[in-house]
Protein backbone atom coordinates (compact mmCIF):
# COMPACT_ATOMS: atom_id res chain seq x y z
CA UNK A 1 0.00 0.00 0.00
CA UNK A 2 1.14 3.04 -1.16
CA UNK A 3 2.26 5.67 1.31
CA UNK A 4 -0.29 8.19 -0.64
CA UNK A 5 -2.83 5.76 0.23
CA UNK A 6 -2.07 5.94 3.71
CA UNK A 7 -2.31 9.31 4.18
CA UNK A 8 -5.45 9.79 3.33
CA UNK A 9 -6.99 7.42 5.76
CA UNK A 10 -5.18 10.10 8.00
CA UNK A 11 -6.74 12.45 6.03
CA UNK A 12 -10.60 10.73 6.06
CA UNK A 13 -10.67 10.02 9.44
CA UNK A 14 -12.12 12.92 11.19
CA UNK A 15 -14.40 13.43 8.99
CA UNK A 16 -15.68 9.86 8.88
CA UNK A 17 -15.47 9.98 13.20
CA UNK A 18 -17.08 12.97 13.06
CA UNK A 19 -20.65 11.08 11.52
CA UNK A 20 -19.60 7.36 12.26
CA UNK A 21 -18.21 6.99 15.61
CA UNK A 22 -21.78 6.58 17.53
CA UNK A 23 -25.34 6.62 16.54
CA UNK A 24 -25.89 10.45 15.45
CA UNK A 25 -29.99 11.52 15.97
CA UNK A 26 -30.52 8.98 18.47
CA UNK A 27 -29.14 8.95 22.11
CA UNK A 28 -31.28 12.01 23.10
CA UNK A 29 -34.40 10.73 22.04
CA UNK A 30 -33.53 6.93 22.46
CA UNK A 31 -35.33 6.33 26.05
CA UNK A 32 -38.43 8.08 25.41
CA UNK A 33 -39.01 6.44 22.27
CA UNK A 34 -38.57 3.10 23.63
CA UNK A 35 -41.14 4.41 26.71
CA UNK A 36 -43.37 6.68 24.87
CA UNK A 37 -43.49 4.99 21.11
CA UNK A 38 -42.75 1.34 22.32
CA UNK A 39 -44.42 1.56 25.39
CA UNK A 40 -41.15 0.13 27.33
CA UNK A 41 -40.55 0.67 30.89
CA UNK A 42 -37.47 2.41 32.26
CA UNK A 43 -36.41 -0.81 34.04
CA UNK A 44 -37.33 -2.72 30.91
CA UNK A 45 -34.78 0.13 28.69
CA UNK A 46 -31.93 -0.88 31.22
CA UNK A 47 -32.72 -4.68 30.65
CA UNK A 48 -32.56 -4.82 27.19
CA UNK A 49 -29.37 -2.90 27.52
CA UNK A 50 -27.80 -5.43 29.53
CA UNK A 51 -27.74 -7.58 26.77
CA UNK A 52 -25.34 -5.07 24.48
CA UNK A 53 -22.66 -5.94 26.86
CA UNK A 54 -23.33 -9.71 27.00
CA UNK A 55 -23.44 -9.70 23.21
CA UNK A 56 -20.30 -8.29 22.95
CA UNK A 57 -18.77 -10.80 25.56
CA UNK A 58 -19.68 -13.53 23.43
CA UNK A 59 -18.48 -11.80 20.15
CA UNK A 60 -14.99 -11.01 21.12
CA UNK A 61 -13.11 -13.87 20.22
CA UNK A 62 -14.57 -14.47 16.96
CA UNK A 63 -14.41 -10.93 16.03
CA UNK A 64 -10.90 -10.92 16.06
CA UNK A 65 -10.64 -14.06 14.15
CA UNK A 66 -12.52 -12.04 11.81
CA UNK A 67 -10.95 -9.25 11.91
CA UNK A 68 -7.48 -10.53 10.98
CA UNK A 69 -8.81 -12.77 7.70
CA UNK A 70 -10.68 -10.27 5.76
CA UNK A 71 -8.66 -6.64 7.53
CA UNK A 72 -9.80 -3.97 9.33
CA UNK A 73 -11.30 -1.97 6.26
CA UNK A 74 -13.82 -4.57 5.82
CA UNK A 75 -14.38 -5.13 9.22
CA UNK A 76 -15.61 -1.18 9.47
CA UNK A 77 -17.78 -1.53 6.51
CA UNK A 78 -19.31 -4.73 8.27
CA UNK A 79 -19.43 -2.87 11.39
CA UNK A 80 -21.40 -0.03 9.52
CA UNK A 81 -23.60 -2.12 8.03
CA UNK A 82 -24.48 -3.89 11.22
CA UNK A 83 -26.09 -0.68 12.25
CA UNK A 84 -28.14 0.10 9.40
CA UNK A 85 -29.76 -3.43 10.19
CA UNK A 86 -29.86 -2.56 13.75
CA UNK A 87 -31.44 0.99 13.80
CA UNK A 88 -34.25 -0.28 10.85
CA UNK A 89 -35.23 -3.26 13.52
CA UNK A 90 -35.42 -0.70 16.27
CA UNK A 91 -37.48 0.92 13.97
CA UNK A 92 -39.69 -1.76 13.38
CA UNK A 93 -39.87 -3.39 16.77
CA UNK A 94 -42.90 -4.19 18.29
CA UNK A 95 -41.98 -6.03 21.35
CA UNK A 96 -39.07 -5.51 23.92
CA UNK A 97 -37.69 -9.10 22.56
CA UNK A 98 -37.29 -7.55 19.05
CA UNK A 99 -35.59 -4.72 20.77
CA UNK A 100 -33.12 -7.12 22.51
CA UNK A 101 -32.18 -8.51 19.22
CA UNK A 102 -31.58 -4.97 18.04
CA UNK A 103 -29.29 -4.53 20.80
CA UNK A 104 -27.10 -7.52 19.95
CA UNK A 105 -26.60 -6.88 16.11
CA UNK A 106 -25.58 -3.09 17.97
CA UNK A 107 -22.87 -4.77 19.69
CA UNK A 108 -22.04 -6.86 16.81
CA UNK A 109 -21.47 -3.98 14.38
CA UNK A 110 -19.53 -1.89 17.78
CA UNK A 111 -17.11 -5.33 18.52
CA UNK A 112 -15.87 -4.85 14.67
CA UNK A 113 -16.31 -1.33 14.78
CA UNK A 114 -14.27 -0.31 17.99
CA UNK A 115 -11.31 -3.31 17.78
CA UNK A 116 -10.40 -1.47 14.42
CA UNK A 117 -11.18 2.14 13.59
CA UNK A 118 -8.74 3.61 15.82
CA UNK A 119 -5.93 1.21 15.45
CA UNK A 120 -6.35 1.48 11.46
CA UNK A 121 -5.42 5.48 12.28
CA UNK A 122 -2.73 4.53 14.52
CA UNK A 123 -0.98 1.72 11.84
CA UNK A 124 -1.60 4.34 9.42
CA UNK A 125 0.35 6.90 10.96
CA UNK A 126 4.63 6.54 9.96
CA UNK A 127 6.31 5.13 13.17
CA UNK A 128 8.22 8.47 14.62
CA UNK A 129 8.75 10.04 18.32
CA UNK A 130 5.49 12.28 17.36
CA UNK A 131 3.51 9.15 16.52
CA UNK A 132 1.34 9.18 19.77
CA UNK A 133 0.75 13.41 19.97
CA UNK A 134 -0.07 12.87 16.11
CA UNK A 135 -2.46 10.15 16.88
CA UNK A 136 -4.12 12.18 19.69
CA UNK A 137 -4.58 15.22 17.90
CA UNK A 138 -6.11 13.59 14.76
CA UNK A 139 -8.78 11.24 16.76
CA UNK A 140 -9.38 14.29 19.61
CA UNK A 141 -10.25 16.25 16.09
CA UNK A 142 -13.04 13.72 14.74
CA UNK A 143 -14.34 13.15 18.64
CA UNK A 144 -14.73 17.26 18.95
CA UNK A 145 -16.41 17.23 15.46
CA UNK A 146 -18.63 13.92 16.39
CA UNK A 147 -19.53 16.02 19.55
CA UNK A 148 -20.53 19.46 17.77
CA UNK A 149 -22.55 17.45 15.01
CA UNK A 150 -24.11 14.95 17.85
CA UNK A 151 -24.90 18.91 19.72
CA UNK A 152 -26.87 19.84 16.33
CA UNK A 153 -28.42 16.62 15.68
CA UNK A 154 -29.54 16.34 19.56
CA UNK A 155 -31.51 19.94 19.14
CA UNK A 156 -33.06 18.65 15.34
CA UNK A 157 -33.88 15.12 17.25
CA UNK A 158 -35.91 16.82 20.37
CA UNK A 159 -37.88 19.41 17.86
CA UNK A 160 -39.02 16.42 15.50
CA UNK A 161 -39.59 13.81 17.93
CA UNK A 162 -42.31 15.94 19.47
CA UNK A 163 -43.70 16.31 15.39
CA UNK A 164 -43.16 12.69 14.53
CA UNK A 165 -41.50 10.07 17.17
CA UNK A 166 -39.88 8.30 13.97
CA UNK A 167 -38.17 11.04 12.27
CA UNK A 168 -35.18 10.75 14.28
CA UNK A 169 -34.58 7.67 14.18
CA UNK A 170 -34.66 7.31 9.95
CA UNK A 171 -32.31 10.19 10.19
CA UNK A 172 -30.03 8.37 12.38
CA UNK A 173 -30.43 5.52 9.45
CA UNK A 174 -29.43 8.04 7.06
CA UNK A 175 -26.17 8.60 8.56
CA UNK A 176 -25.76 4.88 8.89
CA UNK A 177 -25.48 4.90 5.38
CA UNK A 178 -23.33 7.87 5.03
CA UNK A 179 -21.07 5.91 7.78
CA UNK A 180 -20.84 2.85 5.49
CA UNK A 181 -20.55 4.92 2.35
CA UNK A 182 -17.17 6.76 4.05
CA UNK A 183 -16.06 3.44 5.14
CA UNK A 184 -15.01 2.30 1.55
CA UNK A 185 -13.03 5.25 0.89
CA UNK A 186 -10.22 3.66 3.53
CA UNK A 187 -7.11 1.57 2.73
CA UNK A 188 -5.97 -1.38 4.21
CA UNK A 189 -2.67 -0.04 6.33
CA UNK A 190 -1.11 -3.82 5.71
CA UNK A 191 -2.14 -5.26 2.24
CA UNK A 192 -3.48 -8.52 2.80
CA UNK A 193 -1.98 -9.91 -0.38
CA UNK A 194 1.27 -9.72 1.49
CA UNK A 195 -0.04 -11.79 4.53
CA UNK A 196 -0.72 -15.44 4.74
CA UNK A 197 -4.11 -15.48 5.83
CA UNK A 198 -4.48 -17.14 9.27
CA UNK A 199 -6.03 -19.94 9.92
CA UNK A 200 -8.80 -20.06 13.24
CA UNK A 201 -6.06 -22.31 15.25
CA UNK A 202 -3.40 -19.45 14.36
CA UNK A 203 -5.65 -16.61 15.38
CA UNK A 204 -6.89 -18.98 18.93
CA UNK A 205 -3.06 -19.17 19.36
CA UNK A 206 -2.24 -15.43 19.14
CA UNK A 207 -5.09 -14.47 21.22
CA UNK A 208 -4.31 -16.90 24.19
CA UNK A 209 -0.51 -15.16 23.64
CA UNK A 210 -1.81 -12.18 23.86
CA UNK A 211 -4.04 -12.26 26.94
CA UNK A 212 -1.38 -13.71 28.60
CA UNK A 213 0.93 -11.16 27.96
CA UNK A 214 -1.92 -8.79 29.21
CA UNK A 215 -2.32 -10.47 32.53
CA UNK A 216 1.61 -10.42 32.85
CA UNK A 217 1.47 -6.80 32.29
CA UNK A 218 0.54 -4.44 35.46
CA UNK A 219 0.40 -1.46 32.95
CA UNK A 220 -1.95 -2.68 30.27
CA UNK A 221 -4.02 -4.47 33.22
CA UNK A 222 -4.66 -1.45 35.20
CA UNK A 223 -5.18 0.42 31.74
CA UNK A 224 -7.90 -2.06 30.96
CA UNK A 225 -9.30 -1.86 34.48
CA UNK A 226 -9.63 1.99 34.67
CA UNK A 227 -11.26 2.00 30.66
CA UNK A 228 -13.72 -1.40 31.60
CA UNK A 229 -15.06 0.77 34.68
CA UNK A 230 -14.97 4.51 33.02
CA UNK A 231 -16.74 3.36 29.77
CA UNK A 232 -19.52 1.21 31.78
CA UNK A 233 -20.07 4.13 33.78
CA UNK A 234 -20.36 6.86 30.61
CA UNK A 235 -22.53 4.18 28.79
CA UNK A 236 -25.18 3.83 31.34
CA UNK A 237 -25.08 7.63 32.07
CA UNK A 238 -27.76 7.81 28.51
CA UNK A 239 -30.37 5.72 30.18
CA UNK A 240 -29.88 7.30 33.94
CA UNK A 241 -29.72 10.81 32.41
CA UNK A 242 -33.15 10.62 30.78
CA UNK A 243 -34.76 9.11 33.63
CA UNK A 244 -34.06 11.77 35.81
CA UNK A 245 -34.68 14.02 33.92
CA UNK A 246 -38.19 12.64 33.87
CA UNK A 247 -38.45 12.45 37.59
CA UNK A 248 -37.97 15.68 38.47
CA UNK A 249 -40.41 16.52 35.98
CA UNK A 250 -38.41 18.20 32.91
CA UNK A 251 -40.33 18.48 29.99
CA UNK A 252 -39.00 16.02 26.97
CA UNK A 253 -38.33 18.84 24.90
CA UNK A 254 -35.49 20.04 26.45
CA UNK A 255 -33.64 16.51 26.31
CA UNK A 256 -32.18 17.26 23.15
CA UNK A 257 -31.03 20.88 24.00
CA UNK A 258 -29.63 20.03 27.13
CA UNK A 259 -28.09 16.74 25.64
CA UNK A 260 -26.30 19.01 22.74
CA UNK A 261 -24.88 21.65 25.25
CA UNK A 262 -23.87 18.42 27.45
CA UNK A 263 -22.07 17.54 23.63
CA UNK A 264 -20.22 20.92 22.60
CA UNK A 265 -19.00 20.81 26.22
CA UNK A 266 -17.69 17.33 25.17
CA UNK A 267 -16.33 18.69 22.19
CA UNK A 268 -14.20 21.81 23.26
CA UNK A 269 -12.72 19.26 25.95
CA UNK A 270 -11.63 16.78 23.39
CA UNK A 271 -10.07 19.57 21.57
CA UNK A 272 -7.85 19.83 24.19
CA UNK A 273 -6.97 16.70 25.71
CA UNK A 274 -3.00 17.67 25.17
CA UNK A 275 -3.60 20.03 28.05
CA UNK A 276 -5.18 17.74 30.24
CA UNK A 277 -2.41 14.99 30.09
CA UNK A 278 0.13 17.48 30.43
CA UNK A 279 -1.19 19.32 33.07
CA UNK A 280 -2.05 15.97 35.09
CA UNK A 281 0.44 13.40 33.91
CA UNK A 282 0.42 10.17 35.06
CA UNK A 283 -2.77 11.97 37.57
CA UNK A 284 -5.00 11.84 34.29
CA UNK A 285 -7.30 9.10 34.48
CA UNK A 286 -7.07 9.79 38.23
CA UNK A 287 -8.60 12.96 38.07
CA UNK A 288 -11.37 11.77 35.21
CA UNK A 289 -12.69 8.75 37.34
CA UNK A 290 -12.90 10.31 40.78
CA UNK A 291 -14.11 13.56 39.45
CA UNK A 292 -17.02 11.63 37.60
CA UNK A 293 -17.82 9.50 41.01
CA UNK A 294 -18.12 12.53 43.12
CA UNK A 295 -20.66 14.48 40.34
CA UNK A 296 -22.91 11.21 40.58
CA UNK A 297 -23.05 11.19 44.27
CA UNK A 298 -23.77 15.36 43.91
CA UNK A 299 -26.41 14.67 41.59
CA UNK A 300 -28.51 11.94 43.48
CA UNK A 301 -28.24 13.96 46.52
CA UNK A 302 -30.10 16.76 44.46
CA UNK A 303 -33.55 15.07 44.48
CA UNK A 304 -32.62 13.12 47.85
CA UNK A 305 -32.38 16.17 49.63
CA UNK A 306 -35.65 17.67 48.44
CA UNK A 307 -34.26 20.46 46.61
CA UNK A 308 -36.55 22.53 44.72
CA UNK A 309 -36.57 21.74 40.75
CA UNK A 310 -34.69 25.58 40.04
CA UNK A 311 -32.35 24.64 42.74
CA UNK A 312 -32.01 20.96 41.59
CA UNK A 313 -32.15 21.02 37.85
CA UNK A 314 -28.92 24.19 38.24
CA UNK A 315 -26.51 21.59 40.30
CA UNK A 316 -27.88 18.65 38.40
CA UNK A 317 -26.94 20.53 34.78
CA UNK A 318 -23.32 21.69 36.55
CA UNK A 319 -22.43 17.94 37.46
CA UNK A 320 -23.61 16.61 33.98
CA UNK A 321 -21.14 19.21 32.26
CA UNK A 322 -18.27 17.82 34.91
CA UNK A 323 -19.27 14.38 33.77
CA UNK A 324 -19.04 15.62 29.79
CA UNK A 325 -15.63 17.06 30.32
CA UNK A 326 -14.30 13.89 31.99
CA UNK A 327 -15.65 11.93 28.96
CA UNK A 328 -14.33 14.03 26.06
CA UNK A 329 -10.23 13.61 26.63
CA UNK A 330 -11.10 10.30 28.17
CA UNK A 331 -11.91 8.18 25.07
CA UNK A 332 -8.86 9.60 23.22
CA UNK A 333 -6.11 9.84 25.77
CA UNK A 334 -7.04 6.21 27.17
CA UNK A 335 -6.94 4.61 23.35
CA UNK A 336 -3.60 6.12 23.60
CA UNK A 337 -2.53 4.86 26.27
CA UNK A 338 -3.08 1.85 25.18
CA UNK A 339 -1.83 1.60 22.20
CA UNK A 340 1.85 2.71 23.44
CA UNK A 341 4.75 0.19 23.24
CA UNK A 342 2.39 -2.07 21.11
CA UNK A 343 2.44 -3.98 17.58
CA UNK A 344 -0.26 -3.58 14.85
CA UNK A 345 -1.73 -7.13 15.82
CA UNK A 346 -1.46 -6.25 19.67
CA UNK A 347 -3.41 -3.37 19.32
CA UNK A 348 -6.39 -5.47 17.72
CA UNK A 349 -6.36 -8.04 20.57
CA UNK A 350 -5.60 -5.44 23.19
CA UNK A 351 -8.90 -3.75 22.19
CA UNK A 352 -10.63 -6.71 21.75
CA UNK A 353 -9.32 -7.41 25.54
CA UNK A 354 -10.59 -4.52 27.16
CA UNK A 355 -14.10 -4.64 25.32
CA UNK A 356 -14.58 -8.81 26.53
CA UNK A 357 -13.90 -7.24 29.46
CA UNK A 358 -15.38 -4.40 29.35
CA UNK A 359 -18.59 -6.15 28.24
CA UNK A 360 -18.53 -8.51 31.23
CA UNK A 361 -18.83 -5.47 33.79
CA UNK A 362 -21.18 -3.47 31.84
CA UNK A 363 -23.72 -6.34 31.90
CA UNK A 364 -23.15 -6.72 35.92
CA UNK A 365 -23.77 -3.32 36.04
CA UNK A 366 -26.65 -2.23 34.00
CA UNK A 367 -28.33 -5.18 35.17
CA UNK A 368 -27.87 -3.93 39.14
CA UNK A 369 -28.98 -0.66 37.55
CA UNK A 370 -32.23 -2.22 36.40
CA UNK A 371 -32.65 -4.17 39.00
CA UNK A 372 -32.29 -0.94 41.60
CA UNK A 373 -34.65 1.35 39.08
CA UNK A 374 -37.52 -1.68 39.49
CA UNK A 375 -37.31 -0.58 43.48
CA UNK A 376 -36.01 2.87 43.99
CA UNK A 377 -35.86 6.07 42.42
CA UNK A 378 -33.27 7.23 39.67
CA UNK A 379 -31.33 9.35 42.58
CA UNK A 380 -30.85 6.53 44.85
CA UNK A 381 -29.33 4.80 41.76
CA UNK A 382 -26.67 7.40 41.12
CA UNK A 383 -25.74 7.92 44.67
CA UNK A 384 -25.56 3.48 45.16
CA UNK A 385 -23.35 3.71 41.88
CA UNK A 386 -21.35 6.62 42.68
CA UNK A 387 -20.62 5.42 45.84
CA UNK A 388 -19.46 1.68 44.34
CA UNK A 389 -17.16 3.28 42.05
CA UNK A 390 -15.32 5.47 44.38
CA UNK A 391 -14.36 2.99 46.35
CA UNK A 392 -13.68 0.75 43.13
CA UNK A 393 -11.65 3.48 41.97
CA UNK A 394 -9.29 4.54 45.05
CA UNK A 395 -8.39 1.37 45.28
CA UNK A 396 -7.70 0.56 41.42
CA UNK A 397 -5.67 3.79 41.59
CA UNK A 398 -3.65 3.23 44.82
CA UNK A 399 -2.41 -0.20 42.76
CA UNK A 400 -1.48 2.22 39.61
CA UNK A 401 0.52 4.93 41.31
CA UNK A 402 3.57 2.57 40.77
CA UNK A 403 2.53 0.86 37.77
CA UNK A 404 1.38 3.41 34.95
CA UNK A 405 2.67 6.90 33.71
CA UNK A 406 6.18 6.09 33.73
CA UNK A 407 8.77 6.80 31.34
CA UNK A 408 10.19 4.47 28.97
CA UNK A 409 12.88 3.38 30.41
CA UNK A 410 11.33 2.16 33.56
CA UNK A 411 9.16 -0.39 32.42
CA UNK A 412 10.53 -3.83 32.60
CA UNK A 413 10.93 -6.26 29.17
CA UNK A 414 7.52 -7.61 29.78
CA UNK A 415 5.68 -4.68 29.85
CA UNK A 416 6.47 -3.31 26.32
CA UNK A 417 5.92 -5.28 22.88
CA UNK A 418 8.76 -4.99 20.68
CA UNK A 419 7.97 -7.64 17.80
CA UNK A 420 4.88 -9.64 16.60
CA UNK A 421 3.01 -12.56 18.49
CA UNK A 422 4.29 -14.66 15.09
Amino acid sequence: MSTKNIKYNVKLFPLYKAVSWDLLFYYSISFIFLTHVKGITAAEVLFSDAFYPISKILFQIPIDILINNIGKRKSIILGNLLLCICILTTIFANSLLIIIISQVLCALGYCLKNATETNLLYDSISDSPKRNNLFSKIDSRGSALYYYFDAITSIAAGFLFIVNGYLPMFLCLALCLVSVFLSFKFNEPISLKKQKKNLIKTNLFDLKQAFHFIFRSNRLKSLILINVLLSTLFAIFSTLRSSLFTDIGLHEQYFGIIYAILQIISGISTQNQERFHNRFRNKTLSFFSLTTTISMIIIGFCEIFGFSFGISLEIILLMLAVQFIMKGPFYTLIKRYLNSFSTPSMRTKISVASEFFTGIFRAIITFLASFLLGIVTTSYVYVILGCIFTVIFVILLNYMSSRVGLRPEQYSKKEIIFEELH
